[in-house]
């Protein structure tokens, strides 16, 4: 009845005008415009547009496509089921290009109903400074363990240019430049980037801050990506228990995997309608399968909790969430 209802409702936006029956689409993104700001030549610079599927209906990205050579696109995870999330990933070509650019991108979905949605990105591709390689990659660090990359910045212009500081907005994450050569206006500086070991486990995708003495462009960003393992990782990370009627029951597997034998000590959450059976859990092995069940209420709705794990590693893991569907 549910789904039923959401379909007409579709039906009568499209019969009503082609704009209107396509908002449905759009408010499924978190937004559709980004500036990248100013970037290097050759600099790696990528934005993901957020979509998720807000419906009861599965949606399906189709096709992306981008108005200029400037900037590629691709889909991530194009079949959205319930309040599922995928990505439009947005690329800038700044070895290609350079000076001011924009695009506008494209999305065809095609379930449950016909629709585009336009994204818009700008950038300013610097052709004096170039990034090699085009980004800071630290890859898989162990979380506890500090790390160190470098890239090169290579400059071709004013004789007298000079990078003058490093500056970071993750207090985890630090720089320092070091000149390697100067002659006839050229200029290259190796950029050593260092990673504390305090860094919280997850994605690492952040800029550093090169400020120069260019008054007309001070700032050159230089992104930073790898990811922090913890020795005990859960999935799924966002557990969906599904659509379900009231007083349904509805059990999902729980995986806890670890770098060695550990016991899980406890797994809870603050609503009773999540129940979690570790009777078979008690002794140390490298992975635990943990049975997690809802019970729906009389309340229809989405419910959402979270959901902590804690093991005998004295490690503390990010908090899980765990969401279901009420229907009336």
């Amino acid at each position: 009845m549910i789904r039923t209802a959401f379909l007409v409702t579709l039906v009568v936006g499209f019969a009503c005008s082609t704009s209107s029956g396509q908002e449905w689409a759009t408010k499924m993104f978190e937004t559709r415009e980004h500036d990248f700001g100013t970037i290097a030549r050759g600099a790696k610079a990528e934005f993901e547009f957020v979509l998720s599927n807000i419906y009861l209906e599965d949606v399906h990205v189709a096709s992306v496509r981008s108005s200029c050579g400037c900037t590629s696109v691709s889909i991530k995870n194009p079949l959205l089921k319930t309040y599922e999330k995928g990505a439009i990933v947005a690329a800038v070509n700044s070895r290609s290009f350079y000076g001011r650019k924009g695009a506008t991108i494209t999305v065809t979905i095609d379930k449950p109903f016909y629709a585009e949605v336009q994204l818009h990105v700008t950038s300013y591709i610097r052709s004096d400074v170039v990034v090699q390689p085009g980004s800071v990659q630290f890859g898989s660090v162990s979380q506890g363990s500090p790390a160190e990359s470098k890239v090169a910045i290579h400059y071709a212009g004013r004789s007298d240019w000079r990078i003058l500081e490093v500056r970071s907005a993750d207090p985890n994450l630090s720089g320092e430049v070091v000149e390697t050569s100067r002659s006839n206006g050229e200029v290259t500086y190796e950029l050593l980037v260092h990673l504390d070991s305090d860094a919280p486990t997850g994605y690492l995708n952040d800029h550093l801050v090169l400020v120069t003495n260019d008054n007309n462009s001070m700032q050159v960003p230089v992104l930073v990506e790898g990811k922090i393992e913890s020795s005990v990782a859960v999935s799924p990370t966002s557990l969906f228990m599904g659509i379900v009627q009231p007083g349904e029951k509805v059990t999902r597997p729980l995986v806890i995997r670890g770098a060695k034998p550990f016991r899980v000590l406890s797994v809870h959450c603050d609503d009773s309608s999540f129940e979690f059976d570790t009777s078979g859990e008690t002794q140390p092995k490298m992975i635990h399968v943990i049975p997690v069940t809802f019970v729906a209420g009389a309340d229809a709705g989405k419910i959402s909790k979270l959901i902590r794990v804690e093991t005998d590693l004295g490690e503390s893991l990010p908090d899980l969430s765990a969401y279901a569907v009420v229907a009336p």
